[in-house]
């Protein structure tokens, strides 16, 4: 089959691409690179004549509402609206628990993904993923004050992009689904403690201080609003096995 992955460079989208080639299935990356682009939706329909599915697992680096939800706006609406001219029957797009809870930063842009593509005529299925092991990575040292590394305080159930990824495919290749059980990883972990061990493992320095993120975003990461509810799927590799392979 063949298969498009929006986001398809990025840190679930690499493994994507790899689980759906192990699977000996046509995986298409929309990238610029490729002459497609997700924000202006040139060339998308084109780029999607043939395909099965679309895999969204594109990201923006922003923690600020509207410029969250002017990207993931944009790019949903540009990317079902090609589907629908290309006849696309499914798009399969990747959430995160807890951001219909807590549509603040980064999170008000997938909370309004997800209302574009609950009224797209596009039949969908959407997975709401906690944070990934590579959280951490991507953490460590965004935020800094002199040699101080700033880590917000935040409790999180992370799981193995790779198991993200191998659940996304299987989705794609099967029936829309609407919303499916949430994924999440094994373990609940506090994130000054996976940013402490990551730095250890990878023989980084300097000192990293705990901060409470401000307003009620960062009460959401504090108090577990971001926390799977209910039924949940569990992932297989901790965060200390993550490591451990690193």
């Amino acid at each position: 089959m063949k298969i498009a992955v929006a986001g398809g460079t990025g840190t679930v989208g690499r493994h994507i691409v790899d689980v759906l080639t192990e699977q000996g299935h046509q995986p298409l990356v929309l990238s610029r690179a490729a002459g497609v682009d997700l924000t202006t939706g040139r060339s998308l329909a084109d780029a999607l004549a043939g395909a099965t599915a679309v895999i969204d697992v594109s990201s923006t680096q922003t923690q600020a509402d509207e410029a969250s939800r002017a990207f993931f706006g944009t790019v949903t609406q540009n990317l079902l609206a090609a589907e629908q001219a290309a006849g696309v029957r499914h798009h399969v797009a990747l959430g995160i628990v807890g951001s219909t809870l807590a549509p603040y930063g980064y999170y008000a842009g997938k909370a309004l993904q997800e209302q574009l593509v609950e009224a797209s005529p596009v039949p969908w299925t959407i997975l709401r993923a906690t944070q990934f092991h590579e959280f951490a990575q991507q953490i460590y040292g965004s935020i800094t004050a002199g040699p101080f590394i700033l880590v917000p305080k935040m409790t999180s159930q992370p799981v193995a992009a790779r198991e993200v990824a191998e659940h996304l495919v299987a989705l794609a290749l099967a029936n829309p689904a609407g919303h499916t059980t949430d994924l999440a990883g094994p373990h609940i972990e506090q994130m000054p403690h996976m940013v402490r061990a990551y730095a250890k493992a990878t023989g980084k320095r300097g000192p990293i201080i705990t901060i409470p993120a401000p307003g009620p975003f960062g009460k959401a990461l504090r108090d577990g609003t971001i926390l799977p509810k209910g039924e949940v799927t569990l992932g297989r590799q901790s965060f200390a096995e993550w490591l451990a392979a690193l």
